[in-house]
C-alpha cells in the first residue's frame, strides 16, 4: 500500500504538530482533513490568530475543521456532531494526533480502521500529559524521547508502537529540545504508517512502573524561589524558555530571566567572606560577566534578562540600563 493510497486525518495545533503534518505531506500521504483548535487572540493587538497547523493546511489546500469540543453530549454538541460527520465523510484509514489539545472521545477512536496514532514527546509512561518537554527539563532528566502510541480512552495510556530515546543536555531549553523531538516525532510517525500498511506494527503495553504526569504549565509557576538550590533554578529557567519565561522581582519590578549558568568555578569577582554570609537572592556580582545571585545552595550567574515591555538582553547590556546593585536582594518567596 503506497503512501498516496493511505487516507489520513491529522489532529494537532502548535508548531510541534505542524512539523509532523508537513512531514506527512512530504512523504506523499493523502491528508484529507485536519482538525485543529479554534483561532486564539495573540500578539499586542490580541487579534485572532490561526494555529501553525491551520496556517500550513490552508497553504496546502487541506480542509480544516476547528470544533470547540468533540463530546456529542458535552458543552458543544453541534460542533461535535459536525466533526463526526466530517470524519465519517473523510473515509480515512487513520488519524494522526500531535498536541491537539482536545481529548478524543471513544467515537473518534473507533472511527478509523488503524485507529488513532499519537506522537507523544516523552518515553511513556514517564511524563504522560500536557507538558512532557517542560517537565523533563525541570526534573533534570538526562534522557527523553518520542513514543508513537496507539490511543485509547485513557490519558496517554495506550500501547506503545515505536519508541526512540534522545539525550537531554545541560544546555537544553524547552525550545531546543522541542525542535529536536518535533523532527524526530515527524519521522517516526511516517515510519509507523509504513509499518501499519504492511501490518508490521507490534503494540506493546506500557509498563506499570515509572508513571509520572506532566501537568500543564501555569504562568503562576514562573516566579523563581531563590531559596531553592542553584541547579533547580537553572533547570526551571531552561524549562520555562520560551514559555512562560522564568521571572523574579527586584525593586518592585518583574524581570524575566531567560538564561543562566551554574557557578561551577571560583570567580575572582566574588568576595569569599561575603559568600559565606549572603542570604538567598543576594546579588554578589553585577557586570559584563553576568549577574551572580546567591541561591539556597550554590550560586547562579544570570546571562539573559528582560524588563517588562523591553527586549531580551545579554546581562552585560541589561545592567547598563537597570541597576542591579551588589549586596541588594531579589525578592524572595515566603
Amino acid at each position: 500500500m503506497t503512501p498516496a493510497a493511505v487516507r489520513v486525518v491529522f489532529a494537532g495545533t502548535p508548531e510541534f504538530a505542524r512539523t509532523a503534518l508537513e512531514r506527512l505531506v512530504q512523504a506523499g500521504y493523502q491528508v484529507v482533513l485536519v482538525l485543529t483548535q479554534p483561532d486564539r487572540p495573540a500578539g499586542r493587538g490580541m487579534k485572532l490568530q490561526p494555529s501553525p497547523v491551520k496556517q500550513f493546511s490552508l497553504e496546502q489546500g487541506i480542509p480544516v475543521s476547528q470544533p470547540q469540543g468533540l463530546k456529542l453530549e458535552g458543552k458543544y454538541p453541534q460542533d461535535a456532531a459536525d466533526a463526526q460527520e466530517a470524519l465519517q465523510a473523510a473515509r480515512a484509514d487513520v488519524m494522526v494526533v500531535a498536541a491537539y489539545g482536545l481529548i478524543l472521545p471513544l467515537w473518534v477512536l473507533q472511527t478509523f480502521r488503524w485507529g488513532c496514532l499519537n506522537i507523544h514527546a516523552s518515553l511513556l509512561p514517564r511524563w504522560r500529559g500536557a507538558a512532557p518537554i517542560h517537565r523533563a527539563i525541570e526534573a533534570g532528566d538526562i534522557q527523553t524521547g518520542v513514543t508513537i502510541m496507539q490511543m485509547d480512552a485513557g490519558l496517554d495510556t495506550g500501547d506503545m508502537l515505536l519508541v526512540h530515546t534522545v539525550g537531554v543536555t545541560p544546555q537544553d531549553t524547552t525550545a531546543s529540545l522541542h525542535d529536536r523531538l518535533a523532527h524526530l516525532g515527524a519521522d517516526m510517525v511516517v515510519q509507523a504508517l509504513e509499518l501499519a500498511a504492511r501490518s508490521g506494527l507490534k503494540p506493546q503495553a506500557q509498563p506499570q512502573d515509572g508513571i509520572t504526569y506532566a501537568h500543564k504549565i501555569e504562568k503562576a509557576e514562573a516566579q523563581l524561589d531563590w531559596n531553592l538550590p542553584a541547579q533547580a533554578l537553572d533547570r526551571k529557567i531552561r524549562a520555562f524558555n520560551p514559555f512562560p519565561g522564568a521571572a523574579a522581582s527586584f525593586g518592585g519590578e518583574v524581570v524575566k530571566i531567560w538564561g543562566a549558568k551554574l557557578d561551577a568555578e571560583p570567580n575572582e569577582s566574588l568576595n569569599t567572606a561575603e559568600l559565606n554570609r549572603a542570604e538567598p537572592g543576594t546579588i554578589l556580582s553585577s557586570g559584563p560577566e553576568g549577574v551572580c545571585v546567591q541561591c539556597g545552595q550554590g550560586r547562579l550567574w544570570l546571562s539573559e534578562l528582560q524588563r517588562a515591555g523591553g527586549k531580551r538582553l545579554a546581562a552585560a547590556d541589561f545592567v547598563r540600563g537597570f541597576d542591579l546593585t551588589v549586596g541588594e536582594r531579589w525578592a524572595v518567596l515566603r
